[in-house]
C-alpha cells in the first residue's frame, strides 16, 4: 500500500497552487503559461476520474460492434479500418451510438464547459428521464 498522496490528489494540489497562489502574482506571458498549466492539470484530473469507467464502457461497445473481445486500442484500430473500408457505416445505429458516446466522453474530459457539449448532455439526460 502506498503511504503517499494518490495521483489525483497531487494533481489537484498543484493545480490549486497555480490557480490560487502563483497566478495572482504573475503577469503577462508568465500568467498565461500558468493558466495553460492549470488547465492541463484540470484535464488530467478529469481524465483520472472519468476515463477508467468510460474506457470499460467503450470496450464493451466496441466488442459488441465488432463481434469479439480485444484490447481497447486494437478494437479502435479495427473499427477505424472497418469504417475506412466501408464495411461499417452509419446505417448501423450501434455505430452512431458508439461514436456519439465516445465523443461525449472526450468532451467531458477535454472541454466540459463547451456549450454544445452541455446542451448535448442536457438533451441526453432529458431523454433518460
Amino acid at each position: 500500500m502506498q503511504d503517499q498522496p494518490a495521483a489525483p490528489d497531487l494533481v489537484t494540489a498543484v493545480r490549486e497552487f497555480l490557480e490560487k497562489v502563483a497566478m495572482p502574482k504573475l503577469e503577462g506571458h508568465d500568467a498565461f503559461h500558468a493558466r495553460v498549466a492549470a488547465n492541463a492539470l484540470a484535464i488530467v484530473e478529469r481524465e483520472l476520474a472519468i476515463a477508467p469507467a468510460d474506457n470499460k464502457a467503450e470496450l464493451k461497445r466496441l466488442s459488441a460492434l465488432l463481434g469479439h473481445d480485444g484490447d481497447l486500442g486494437d478494437l479502435n484500430e479495427e473499427l477505424c479500418t472497418e469504417i475506412r473500408d466501408g464495411r461499417m457505416t452509419l446505417d448501423n445505429p450501434h455505430l452512431a451510438d458508439h461514436l456519439w458516446a465516445t465523443t461525449l466522453t472526450k468532451l467531458s474530459i477535454d472541454q466540459p464547459r463547451y456549450a454544445a457539449y452541455k446542451r448535448a448532455v442536457e438533451g441526453t439526460a432529458s431523454l433518460d428521464a
